[in-house]
Order: C-alpha cells, then structure tokens, then sequence
C-alpha cells in the first residue's frame, strides 16, 4: 500500500502542468520567430537593393531552412540520449549572431552566411524546447505542444508587422536593434535551462514508458504512419512556403497593393495561422490526433483551389480559413508521432521540425524558379492541389484511445499495484 502511495504522489507531480514553464517557452519562442521572421519579410527590400531574382530568393530561403532541416534530427538524437539543459541558450546566441550578420550584411553571399546561422539557431531551438513543451505538460501533450507552437506562429505573424513599420523606413541595419530580442530570450532560457536542470530531467520519458498504459503498434505500423506523417509534412509547408515565401510578391504583382500593404496582409495570415496552432492540440487532447490531422489537411482543400481565382477582398478572407485549418494539424502530428516512438522525444520533434523546415526551403527554392519562369500566378494554382495528399491520413493507425491523451496520474491509477 505504502509503495502505492508512493507511486501515486509521483504520478499527481508529474501529472502537474507547469504553466509558468510553458509561458517562458512560448515567449522565447515567439522571440526567435520574430527574429527569424524578419528575413523573409525583408525579401522585397533585398530583392531591390541587391537586385535578386525569385529563384535567388528562393535559395536564400532554401539556405535558412535547410541548415535548420539537416541539423535538428541529429542534435535531437544527442539530447534524448544526452539531456542539455542550457543548450537552449546557444540556440538563440547563433539566432543573434545571424541577425547582427544581416544588419551588415553588404552581398549575396554574406546574406546567405547570415541565413545558414539563423537556421543553426532554429535547428538547436526547436526540438530541445519541444521536449521543455513535453516535460512541462503534465500529461496534456497536445495543449502543451499548442501552447509552445502558437508563440513561434505568433512571433512569425509579428515579424512582418515589424518589417514593414521599423525595418523598412529605416533601412537594412535597423534589423540590429532587434538584438535586445535576443539577449532577452537567451536571459529566460537561462532560467527555462536551470528548471529543466533541477525539476525537467525527472519528467523526461523513458523509452517504452507508454508500453503499459496501450498498445503499441508494431514496427511496420509506426514506419508507415511516420511515412504518412512526413507526406501530409511535405503537403502543408510546400503550401506554406508559397505564401511565407511569394505572398506579397503576388499581392503586389496581381493586385498593385503598396510594399507595407502587402505585409499586412502578409501578418492576417500569420495571425490565422496561430489561432489554429492553438486550436489544434487541445482539440486533439480530446477527440483524438489522428482525426484532426485527417480534417485539418483535407479540410482546407476547397480554400486553396478557390484563392487563385479570387479578388483582393476574398484572397484576404480565404488565407484566413487555410492559415487555421492548415495549422491546426502540426501540433496534432508533433504529439501523435511521440506517442508512436515513446522516449524519443527530441529525436521526433528534431525529425518533424526539420523536414517541416527543409519542405519549407525546398518549397521556396522550388516556386521561386517557377515564378520567374512561368509567373507568381502559376506557383498558386498548382500549390492548390497538394492538400489532395491529405487522404493519406487514412492509413494512420489509432494511438490509444483514438489518438487521445492519457494523462500520467490516470495512467498510474490504472496500473495495478505491487
């Protein structure tokens, strides 16, 4: 009885979400996106002053996100078999030294150098600050994962606000005055590093902890359902990288919308983007992952082949529907894939980020060349059709209960006592 008491107090603080943990990660988050951001917001003042075409900015993108892309699966792997807690820390230092690099930046070259050391940054950020999100749940996976994501989509909504407002009236340097971000973030993930050191590493999940509480498919299974996974992955951000990337190149191509206009159009998108982030996985806590992938992927189908042949007014109101249905899918596929692979959860969070983020480089590289060979136009109404890879969803195993969470003081007061 005694060993039960026990066991069940283990469970009730671990089940515990720490709140004030989940804020600090989502700040800091919000922060390295802005930062991030702000390239691709700068993309129309570059293209003029260095008089770049599409397919060049579509490499430069290609650079940031790929650095990220190659880098996160494998730092992910180290921590989950090596925790760091202060590595957080390093992550936003190179993010910093990226955007002092591209406030001085005086060459293609050196905006590419300044692109690859902001995508180092986001590679060492991301899947460690994923597992902060986890440890810090206290079972709510799919809230914690929201709660985490929506300051990155948040950050990345303001970015252009801030680009069009601040960097754009005062010219390429004044991207240094973001600095301050910078060393405010790296002073919180200080803090965020010394909780993980003193309470985090007691929340890490072993491999094959969930064995007990479910069933788990077998190998065949899980590497389908990662396949599946990695294609509805390859759907949404080679989407998304038509409107991160092109957006207000096509507002301003097709519609004589000013530079400034463009990028508020560019922040209502953002902003739908991070109300369905945090839709997403507390939606997924309660019906299951699995069918919030499936809708969110296929549901926006209708939105996308309708915004090509849309006016300014209803391409301002369809990228509404897409940015929240479409987001709402990557929290959802971030906690599915953990509870497939159990104890690895830098190792998932380090994959997903940094296919998501090397389907977004490949995607901008990609586009850029079909816009300048065939027109902004084109690269919407072909993108229209890639939701289509959505029914994919279907081949999706159930993960528990439907895909739903099982918290850890449930999970311990199901387990039989010794």
């Amino acid at each position: 009885m005694n060993e039960a008491a026990a066991s069940m107090s283990r469970a009730d603080a671990a089940g515990r979400t720490a709140f004030s943990v989940l804020a600090a990660i989502s700040f800091c988050h919000l922060l390295n996106d802005m930062m991030q951001s702000l390239l691709p917001a700068l993309y129309p003042m570059l293209k003029t002053s260095y008089a770049l075409t599409f397919g060049e900015i579509g490499v430069l993108t290609f650079t940031y996100q790929i650095t990220a892309s190659l880098l996160q699966p494998m730092i992910g792997r180290y921590t989950d078999s090596k925790p760091r807690p202060y590595s957080l820390v390093m992550g936003m230092t190179f993010t910093l030294a990226g955007l002092a690099l591209l406030a001085f930046a005086h060459s293609y070259s050196l905006l590419l150098l300044a692109a690859a050391m902001i995508g180092t940054g986001s590679s060492v950020f991301h899947p460690e600050s994923s597992r902060v999100a986890r440890m810090a749940s206290g079972g709510r996976h799919g809230l914690a994962q929201s709660v985490f994501q929506v300051g990155g989509n948040l950050g990345s909504a303001v970015g252009p606000l801030l680009a069009a407002f601040i960097v754009l009236p005062h010219g390429q340097g004044s991207v240094l005055w973001f600095s301050g971000a910078a060393l405010l973030g790296i002073f919180v993930l200080f803090n965020v590093g010394h909780w993980y050191k003193l309470h985090g590493m007691a929340r890490l999940e072993p491999r094959g902890a969930a064995a007990g509480t479910r069933s788990a498919p077998g190998r065949r299974r899980v590497i389908l359902a990662v396949s599946v996974l990695l294609a509805l992955i390859f759907s949404k951000y080679f989407y998304l990288a038509s409107l991160t990337s092109y957006y207000t190149f096509y507002l301003i191509s097709r519609f004589h919308v000013s530079v400034q206009a463009s990028q508020i159009y560019l922040f209502v998108f953002l902003g739908s983007v991070a109300l369905g982030t945090i839709v997403g996985g507390p939606v997924g806590d309660r019906i299951g992952r699995k069918y919030v992938i499936w809708g969110s992927i296929v549901g926006v189908l209708p939105f996308t082949l309708l915004l090509p042949h849309a006016n300014l007014l209803w391409t301002a109101v369809l990228t509404v529907p897409i940015g929240v249905i479409l987001a709402s899918a990557f929290p959802a596929i971030i906690v599915y894939a953990q509870e497939l692979l159990p104890g690895r959860t830098g190792t998932v969070a380090g994959l997903f980020f940094g296919f998501a983020f090397g389907m977004g480089g490949i995607g901008a590289a990609v586009l850029g060349q079909i816009a300048d060979a065939y027109g902004i136009r084109l690269v919407y109404e072909i993108c229209a059709f890639l939701p289509i890879i959505g029914l994919l969803a279907g081949f999706l195993p159930d993960v528990g209960s439907g895909g739903r969470a099982v918290s850890a003081s449930s999970a311990a007061a199901s387990a039989p006592a010794r």
